[in-house]
Order: structure tokens, then sequence, then C-alpha cells
């Protein structure tokens, strides 16, 4: 879920007691009191990049993985022209698959378009380089949303790393 950040001089709230319109979340020790975003805009831009998580969750599963770990005739073409073979095609499909999952997982969102980021920075390359700027335009349209996700969902990271050095 989004958050938002609302400046509350320390001492001008009661103890116990919220601003208004904000659900205590937690505060520092500079007086920040982090709070759900209330306002109705705050709620449908929620909605919105949830909404395009999945549309790119879908899309990474069906029409970029999906095709590449069923070895699919034009996925195993391109991976051969690369001289990847299968073992290269497999891979990246198991990469877009689990980015795909990944965009889905609150704590692993900002990590995930992050990663698959950098597997279209990758096929821009590639495209650009061996296939002469065929479908160059697709990883980089794809950036843009991606971006977006990494950035927004950026607070996620902290807690993923909470996770992680609780199991450390």
């Amino acid at each position: 879920m989004s958050e938002i950040t609302a400046a509350v001089p320390t001492g001008s709230v009661p103890a116990g007691s919220t601003p208004a319109g904000s659900a205590p979340a937690g505060s520092t020790s500079a007086g920040v009191v982090i709070a759900e975003s209330a306002t109705a805009r705050g709620r449908r831009a929620r909605i919105a990049l949830r909404a395009l998580q999945v549309l790119l969750a879908l899309f990474y599963a069906i029409a970029s993985a999906l095709p590449k770990l069923i070895g699919h005739e034009s996925a195993a073409e391109s991976f051969e022209r690369l001289g990847w073979g299968s073992a290269g095609m497999y891979t990246i499909g198991a990469l877009e698959l689990a980015g795909a999952i990944a965009l889905l997982i609150p704590v692993l969102q900002s990590v995930a378009a992050m990663a698959l980021s950098a597997l279209m920075v990758g096929a821009f390359i590639v495209q650009t380089t061996v296939f002469d700027g065929q479908y160059a335009a697709t990883p980089v349209i794809l950036l843009v949303p991606l971006t977006l996700i990494a950035w927004a969902r950026r607070r996620h990271n902290a807690d993923l790393l909470r996770l992680l050095r609780r199991r450390v």
C-alpha cells in the first residue's frame, strides 16, 4: 500500500491522537508521522499503479516468458541467431516469469521492477546490435512503467532488507 509522509512538529499533537485525516502507522524521532493516503486522489493513484503492475505482470508472464519457456519457434530462432541456444532462452524466460510474479508481491515490487528494467536494457542492446533495431522500441517503452513502479514502491525495499536481516 502506498504511504505519504506528513510533517507534524513534535509536541503539536497530543499524545495518543493523530492529525485529522491520518491513521497512525508509526512515527520517527523527528516527529514525522507516516500515514496511509486518505485522499481520493491517493486512492485512485494506488489503484492505477496496482492495475499497471498487474498488466505488466500478465505481459511478462504470457506474452514474453511463455513463448520462451515452451520453446516456441520464434523465440528459439531468435536465441539461435544470438548464439545463446535453448539454455539462454529458458534462462531469460525464467527470469521474466520470476519478475512477473514478483511484481505482484508487495515486498518485492520495487526490486522486481528494477530487475526487469535491467533485462529491458539488455534487450534494447541486443535489439539494436544484433537485430538492427527491429523491435528496439518495445524495451524502451517498457522501461517507463517499470521505472515508475520501482520509484513508487521504493519504500518496500526497506521492508525487504529488514526481512533479509532477520533471516541472517
